[in-house]
Formats: structure tokens, C-alpha cells, sequence
């Protein structure tokens, strides 16, 4: 998967991609070594500073709003000649996001279907917004993290790459560990059961019997119990959903 990210501050990324998990899904050496021979990551990052594609002398992409009021407005031009440029450098078609609060709230549902797309291009926005018209233009899909306001839309697309990410085959360690995360398919869309590890007794707290039988059968279904017990507390919403 190539994800590009259209950005007015790049260098906010850099540490996030550079680390963990990401890092190692980008890394060529790494998974060249796993395969023993050539073979490419199952990611690459790709930032374009949207500064770059300024009609002003000063590189200023923003200007104050019509009709007045607070904050600035980014302009269409620089948006729309980014992603065009963007997308021209990969033959692979790009799913074209915006974060926004405005948009659909990214679950996992939304996650799984984004991860199966060959290249996303993310268009994180800044300030007060986008000019409503490159938006309509560009038509990309619109996706927030929440029910709240941030200064822009880089971390929002920091959280939506991971999780994107992650899901990728050979990012992770063990195949099998996104399948049965909370709201994932194999935890039936509810949240995660309790995880313990060594030491057994910890200031008088010791890890729940059964978990240290042996008996993966019986281990299987407490933590399926467990798994409806938690969703039941904390977010019983997600039982009616995966009924």
C-alpha cells in the first residue's frame, strides 16, 4: 500500500512514521530479510507539503475568509495542484480522504475497508479550513476521528494511518493478533477480554486460574465469556449491533 499525506506541516510526521510498528511495515531491509531475497514493504510513506504548490512569492497558501470572521481559509489552487501532482506519481489509484470533523467517524469497519485499497492520498487541512470548492472538486471521502475539534488534520491522519497500517499483512508479529482485537471480526465486534502476564501474583493480585491450566479450550471460551462480560459494561451498544 502507498499512502501519501498532503500536509502544510510535514515534519510533524516524522517521528510518528519513524517509529514502532510503522517504521518497521516501511522498512525494505527488514522485510527483504524476512522473505530472504527482494521483496518491498507492505507500505511506503509519501509527504507532500502543500506550500510546495503556492502561487504566492512567501509560499502562503491561506487567506482570510469572505464574509468575515475569525481564522484563515486554505485555498483551492495549492490543494487541487498537490493532489493532482500526487497522484501522478504512482499508477495506482488513489482514495482521496480528507480529515475532517465533518465527516464519517472512522471505526473499524471503515478501517478494514480502507486497508484493502492499493494507495490512499490524505489531505490534511489546517487553520480554519479548506475552501469549500477544491472539496467539492476533488471529491475525496470525508473521515473524522471524533466529536471534536483539533488545530488541524495531521493527527487525525497520524491515528488513521496506524490503524490502517496495522492490518497490513506482515506488519505485525503474529498474523492472527488484529483478528481478535476489540471490534474486530474475531472477537465478534465486541471489546477485548483482560490480558495478564508473569509474574502470576502481583501485590496480591494473581492472574485468573484458568488461564494458567493449560487448557486452551476452556481458555478460549472464559475469554469469550469475558469479551461479553466487559461489552456488556462499558459498551453494551456493540451487543445489539452484533445481534
Amino acid at each position: 500500500m502507498r499512502i501519501d499525506v498532503l500536509t502544510l506541516f510535514p515534519d510533524m510526521f516524522t517521528s510518528v512514521l519513524g517509529c514502532s510498528i510503522l517504521k518497521r511495515a516501511a522498512d525494505p531491509e527488514l522485510h527483504q530479510a524476512k522473505a530472504q531475497g527482494s521483496c518491498d514493504p507492505p507500505v511506503s510513506y509519501h509527504l507532500t507539503d502543500i506550500r510546495d504548490f503556492a502561487n504566492d512569492k512567501h509560499n502562503k497558501v491561506d487567506k482570510p475568509p469572505y464574509g468575515g470572521g475569525p481564522g484563515m481559509v486554505i485555498q483551492c489552487q495549492p490543494v487541487y495542484d498537490a493532489v493532482i501532482n500526487t497522484e501522478a506519481l504512482d499508477p495506482r489509484p488513489a482514495t482521496r480522504i480528507l480529515m475532517t470533523p465533518q465527516g464519517r467517524t472512522l471505526d473499524q469497519k471503515l478501517v478494514q475497508e480502507l486497508a484493502a485499497m492499493p494507495r490512499l492520498l490524505i489531505i490534511a487541512g489546517h487553520y480554519e479550513g479548506i475552501d469549500e470548492r477544491v472539496i467539492e472538486k476533488l471529491d475525496p471521502m470525508e473521515i473524522s476521528i471524533g466529536d471534536y475539534v483539533l488545530s488541524g488534520g495531521e493527527l487525525p491522519a497520524m491515528i488513521l494511518i496506524d490503524s490502517v497500517v496495522r492490518l497490513q499483512a506482515g506488519v505485525l508479529g503474529d498474523e492472527t493478533s488484529a483478528d481478535f482485537e476489540s471490534f474486530s471480526p474475531g472477537a465478534e465486534g465486541l471489546l477485548d477480554c483482560a490480558h495478564y502476564t508473569r509474574p502470576s501474583e502481583w501485590m496480591d493480585m494473581k492472574v485468573p486460574d484458568i488461564l494458567l491450566s493449560g487448557n486452551h479450550g476452556k481458555i478460549d471460551t472464559w475469554r469469550h465469556e469475558q469479551s461479553r462480560k466487559r461489552t456488556q459494561l462499558r459498551r453494551p451498544d456493540l451487543l445489539k449491533e452484533s445481534e
